[in-house]
C-alpha cells in the first residue's frame, strides 16, 4: 500500500484482516451469537456486553458461567419464572461466581432486572433505550441508568455497570451493547429495528483509545464521552451510514496483541495503519 493512502483505505485494509470468525472466537459477542433465539440473544448480550471487561479468555469464561443457570433459553427461563423462585435458584447456582468487581449477587440482580424491563415493555430492552421526541440516544441512555442506579443494590460491581453519558463517561459497555443489538452490519445481531442508528456512539475502550490517538482520530489523552464522540465523528466522515463498522477492527487490532504500542518496522510494517501511525 502507498505512504499517501488515503486513511479509509487503510482502515478498510485493517478491516479485511480482522472481520474474520477467528476474531470473532476472542470476543463476547461470540457468547450471544450461540444463541439461535433472538431474545434469548439479548439477555446473553445484556450480560456479556457489562462484563466485557479484563482478559479475555476468562471473562469469555465467567459470562458463560454466569448464563448457565438459565440453561439454553435464558430469555424462556426468565419469563416463565417467578420473580422470587428466579432470585432464589440464580443465588444458589452463582453463590461461589466472581469475575473481577462483580459477583454472583451482581448478576442476579441484573438478570432480574432485565426480567422486570421486558415485562414492562413485552419485547426487551429496545423501548427502554429509545429516545422519545427532541431526545438523543444519549439522553435515552442516562434515564435508564439513573432507573437502575434507584433500583438495583448499591454494589462496586453494579455501579461500575451503570456509568452515565451525561456525567461524561464513555459508556463503553452501554456502547457495545447498543453496537450489537442496533448495528447490522458483521458481526454485529442488528436485532433492534427501531432504535436510531445513527445515535451509536464507538464503544472506546483502551485499545481503540490508544489506535485513534496514533493515527490522529482524536487528540484527548482521556478516554471519556468527549473522546468517544469525536471518534465516532470522525470515522463517520470515513462512512458516513456505518462509521462504527470499523470498531471491530480497531480493538482488535489492539485485544490480539498485534499492536505493540511503539511503531518499529520490524514489528508493525505489515499493518496497514503503519505509513501513517505516530506512535514512538
Amino acid at each position: 500500500m502507498p505512504r499517501s493512502a488515503p486513511l479509509k483505505t487503510r482502515l478498510d485494509d485493517l478491516c479485511s484482516r480482522y472481520d474474520t470468525a477467528g476474531a470473532l472466537d476472542l470476543d463476547p459477542l461470540s457468547v450471544a451469537l450461540a444463541y439461535p433465539d433472538p431474545l434469548d440473544r439479548e439477555v446473553a448480550a445484556f450480560v456479556a456486553a457489562h462484563l466485557a471487561y479484563g482478559r479475555v479468555a476468562p471473562m469469555l469464561r465467567a459470562v458463560r458461567a454466569a448464563l448457565a443457570p438459565l440453561g439454553p433459553r435464558p430469555a424462556a427461563w426468565l419469563r416463565k419464572t417467578r420473580e422470587g423462585d428466579a432470585r432464589q435458584s440464580l443465588h444458589r447456582n452463582l453463590e461461589d461466581w466472581t469475575w473481577r468487581f462483580h459477583t454472583g449477587r451482581d448478576v442476579v440482580a441484573w438478570l432480574l432486572a432485565w426480567k422486570r424491563l421486558d415485562q414492562e415493555s413485552g419485547s426487551g430492552l429496545e423501548s427502554h433505550l429509545l429516545p422519545g421526541p427532541g431526545e438523543d440516544g444519549d439522553a435515552a441512555l442516562s434515564r435508564l441508568v439513573q432507573r437502575l442506579r434507584r433500583e438495583l443494590p448499591a454494589t462496586y460491581g453494579l455501579r461500575f455497570s451503570l456509568p452515565d453519558p451525561l456525567e461524561g463517561a464513555a459508556c463503553k459497555r452501554w456502547r457495545m451493547f447498543l453496537r450489537w443489538m442496533a448495528r447490522s452490519g458483521w458481526p454485529d445481531l442488528g436485532l433492534w429495528t427501531r432504535y436510531p442508528q445513527d445515535q451509536l456512539v464507538i464503544p472506546l475502550d483502551t485499545h481503540v483509545a490508544r489506535v485513534s490517538r496514533f493515527i490522529g482520530l482524536s487528540a484527548r489523552a482521556t478516554p471519556d464521552g468527549r473522546m468517544a464522540r469525536e471518534i465516532t465523528e470522525a470515522l463517520r466522515r470515513l462512512d458516513p451510514v456505518d462509521p462504527l463498522r470499523y470498531d471491530f477492527a480497531l480493538s482488535h487490532l489492539g485485544i490480539l496483541g498485534d499492536c505493540p504500542g511503539v511503531r518499529r518496522k520490524t514489528t508493525c510494517a505489515a499493518c496497514p495503519l503503519y505509513a501513517i501511525c505516530r506512535a514512538r
